[in-house]
């Protein structure tokens, strides 16, 4: 028989789910979906929705193809199909195999992992009565699924009654039914930034899912930051909280399991009212974390809730009895962040009124746009899609690669563990000049894309799967721009013309079209130069060396030759006639300086001698005293 604690207890969580749904009376639940298209045979093709599964891998920005196969035995798959000698690993050269089974009797998981031992590549539950698709989920709390539940990486999908008995009815007429799953357009993505959310818990003691959700956090840190700190992403933390039913918040239950008078609670981390922790030790630990998330992106750096979230795991376990306010204020002070700006952020638990940061999380929790309610804990949220697999790093970083408009991806999103480079298959089909090393084909996370390049500031254009070619200037810079080129004795001859769009044209010396060959011209035999009667002409690659008999020296402008020693004497006659030249005029100019000089002295000298005997109009007269006459 049950406590009446136990009793009491299933009846305050009861009431703390149907808070969540009287919270959110228009909300609902959007089943996350994959295209599921059938290929072959003719008559049943076409495109159908398929729900996908909450655990495994899912293949997002990719698609899958496969060969559907229904077992003859075990066709619910809650046994393993060894059990039946049954095998579906697909042989050399054929399709994956994808295994059909239906609903009922086990967990989805089960029938999944059984499928997954026995070799199938996907697999596709048929639903046992029409209605409307559901998303299949982990167990709760069960630990003997926990153990096969992390190991599952295979994709499966849900798909409705009618649909799974025209996939039958096809596979027993003998028909081979083949099937993409399609998880392209799973998440949109609209441009070059990825918004996601983690809608997550501080609990580190409510079994396997918070056991899987810690781990993923501690995994996820360095892509997360990485991205966050390139701009790639905008990244936001969430928790899910709920209210106390009015008719309980005076209940003692009430009161240790939420904050602020029962509008903000958790679940016992212990489902135990009587020792341990207690709700709002977690509600608190959430809103703290949630304010650590505020403060540090008001300082521009938000990817410090990583580094916050994961030392506090490692720090203050709930089992080492470390998860409190002085483990968390070590944490803080270790990441150097403003503890007072937290405390401010997280108010006052006691009092009777809402939390403004609880309360915007409790009003996120309804879905909005093309988002469901976030009901599912952990819930991973990208480009307001909700994911569905297994929350894994390597499977959440192709969920969010996939949000990426293509070519925009980050460097993070092209490495080996994520995506396959499809360029390094035959180019992937794309055009591509093997000599000049230049292809159209660039690598995104959702495939490869054909495209004209830009290589050295010179720009391609054309279709990108048969043709591209250069458009505008720069086109001898890539390959030589198609013309002929060789290089030889130290010197290197091109047949491109970049001041006339790269038209190829054999240069002087050369004959030829200028594009396959230009061969050297000899312009002795063919008497282009060195023609003078004292010449001797000496073909070179792509010119000439011509010489002069005896002391004679070629003029090549001329095409003629001197005398060497007539040159020197006209040179050195020159030279005299320009130093006599030089003197004569300096002797002149010498003689002219002195004979100015010497006028102007004889000129001074004869005023002067003048001035004695002869007055100048400039003096005055001198008295004469012969004249004067007396009174």
């Amino acid at each position: 028989m049950e406590s009446h604690g136990s009793i009491t207890l299933k009846l305050f969580l009861g009431f703390l789910i149907l808070s969540l749904n009287v919270h959110t009376s228009v909300s609902r639940f959007v089943v996350e979906k994959n295209s599921l298209m059938v290929t072959s045979p003719e008559k049943i093709k076409g495109s159908h929705d398929s729900a996908i599964g909450n655990f495994g891998i899912p293949q997002y920005g990719g698609s899958m193809a496969g060969a559907v196969t229904y077992p003859k035995e075990n066709r619910k798959g809650c046994r393993e199909f060894g059990d039946f000698g049954i095998s579906f690993k697909a042989k050399p050269g054929a399709l994956p195999n994808f295994v059909l089974v239906d609903r009922g009797d086990c967990f989805f998981a089960l029938k999944v992992w059984n499928a997954q031992k026995a070799g199938a590549s996907a697999v596709l539950v048929a639903d046992d009565i029409e209605e409307a698709l559901i998303t299949m989920d982990t167990p709760e709390e069960d630990i003997s699924s926990a153990k096969y539940i992390e190991n599952i990486t295979i994709p499966s999908a849900l798909i409705d009654k009618s649909f799974g008995e025209t996939l039958k009815k096809a596979l027993s007429g003998g028909e081979m039914v083949n099937v993409n799953l399609d998880w392209r357009e799973a998440v949109p993505h609209p441009d070059d930034r990825v918004e996601y959310e983690l809608w997550t818990n501080s609990n580190d003691e409510c079994g396997v899912k918070c056991d899987m959700l810690m781990a993923f956090v501690k995994e996820f840190r360095g892509p997360a930051q990485i991205l966050e700190k390139g701009g790639y992403t905008q990244f936001t933390p969430h928790y899910i909280t709920w209210y106390c039913p009015m008719t309980f918040t005076l209940s003692r239950q009430c009161k240790s399991q939420c904050i602020n008078h029962g509008r903000y609670c958790a679940p016992d981390p212990e489902q135990d009212f009587s020792s341990g922790y207690e709700g709002k030790d977690v509600v608190l630990e959430n809103l703290r974390q949630l304010c650590v998330f505020k403060v540090a992106k008001e300082s521009k750096k938000p990817w410090v809730w990583w580094d916050y979230v994961t030392d506090f795991q490692i720090r203050c376990p709930m089992k080492d009895k470390k998860y409190n306010k002085e483990c968390a204020a070590a944490v803080i002070k270790s990441l150097g962040l403003d503890a007072k700006k937290i405390e401010k952020c997280m108010g006052d638990p006691d009092a009777d009124a809402d939390n403004p940061v609880l309360k915007e999380e409790q009003d996120a929790q309804v879905g909005k746009g093309s988002r469901g309610d976030v009901t599912i804990l952990p819930t991973l949220v990208v480009n307001n899609r909700q994911y569905r697999g297994k929350l894994e790093k390597g499977a959440v970083l192709k969920a969010i690669c996939s949000g990426f408009e293509e070519t925009t991806e980050p460097a993070v999103c092209l490495s080996g563990d994520v995506e396959t480079n499809e360029c390094l298959d035959n180019n992937g089909g794309c055009w591509q000049d093997k000599t000049a090393n230049v292809t159209a084909c660039k690598d995104t996370f959702r495939g490869r894309v054909c495209e004209c390049p830009l290589v050295d500031g010179v720009q391609f254009k054309g279709d990108g799967y048969s043709h591209c070619e250069v458009s505008g200037p720069g086109k001898c810079k890539i390959n030589n721009g198609g013309c002929w080129h060789e290089s030889k004795d130290g010197h290197t001859y091109s047949a491109c013309l970049d001041s006339e769009n790269g038209k190829c044209q054999c240069p002087p010396g050369f004959k030829g079209d200028g594009v396959k060959s230009c061969v050297d011209i000899d312009e002795c035999k063919e008497r282009k130069a060195c023609q003078c009667s004292e010449c001797s002409c000496k073909d070179t690659w792509g010119s000439y060396e011509c010489t002069c008999s005896g002391d004679l020296l070629y003029i090549r402008d001329h095409d003629t030759c001197i005398s060497k020693t007539a040159t020197e004497v006209r040179s050195a006659w020159a030279a005299v006639w320009v130093i006599l030249i030089g003197l004569a005029m300096a002797g002149g100019g010498a003689y002219l300086v002195y004979k100015y000089r010497l006028r102007s002295y004889m000129d001074s000298e004869i005023r002067a001698i003048m001035a004695q005997y002869m007055p100048l109009d400039s003096q005055s007269e001198v008295p004469n005293h012969v004249n004067d006459e007396r009174a």
